[in-house]
């Protein structure tokens, strides 16, 4: 297990050194992202105007306050809650998330499927895990929202937000192909079959 402090951009070689059971704490720039927006993007043929190119985005869609423009609130947003929300429902969107517009890495809960490891493991990237009920704590790490794409959407609009040590986050997929929601599975389908076997259960 090693520690990681990544300053955002980072590099497909930097994304290639983590292994599942690492941290990772982000620096300087971090992407909102939820099905809405996704969907408008790929589905739907819109642009976005922000550059994710070698950027984390996190799933989410934020709890903000529309405010005057000011320095401390450059989009006219104030954040309120920031929270994570599941990710496996946006499974779809991360190879082009990566191949499209560049994305390496990707914040949520809970996983992601086959499909995201293998992109993950041929275009290099990675999903940070974060634990569910952590929306306070995540929302201290965020300094400012410095933008809003497709706000049409709000609030499952396209956020940039300006961030300081987001994290330690931990690396559950790898760019190996490898994914600490498979072992999890792995190790209790494995003790479930020798509970189930002292019992003289017959599976």
């Amino acid at each position: 297990m090693a520690d990681y402090n990544f300053s955002m951009p980072c590099t497909e070689d930097d994304i290639r050194k983590l292994r599942i059971g690492d941290h990772v704490t982000l620096q300087d720039t971090l992407f909102g992202i939820r099905d809405a927006t996704q969907i408008h993007m790929f589905d739907k043929g819109r642009e976005t105007r922000l550059d994710l190119n070698g950027h984390a985005v996190i799933h989410t869609a934020p709890n903000v306050k529309k405010v005057p423009v000011s320095n401390s609130c450059p989009a006219g947003y104030q954040s309120i809650c920031i929270g994570t929300t599941t990710s496996a429902r946006m499974e779809r969107f991360t190879r082009p998330l990566m191949e499209r517009n560049g994305v390496r890495i990707i914040i949520g809960k809970g996983g992601l499927g086959s499909d995201s490891a293998a992109a993950f493991k041929e275009l290099g990237g990675v999903y940070l895990a974060i634990i569910g009920g952590t929306a306070a704590l995540e929302t201290t790490w965020i300094d400012r929202i410095l933008d809003a794409d497709l706000d049409d959407l709000n609030p499952e609009s396209l956020w940039q937000f300006e961030i300081h040590d987001f994290g330690p986050l931990l690396v559950a997929m790898d760019a190996n192909g490898d994914s600490l929601y498979d072992a999890v599975r792995d190790t209790a389908e494995e003790r479930r079959a020798a509970a189930l076997a002292s019992m003289g259960v017959d599976t």
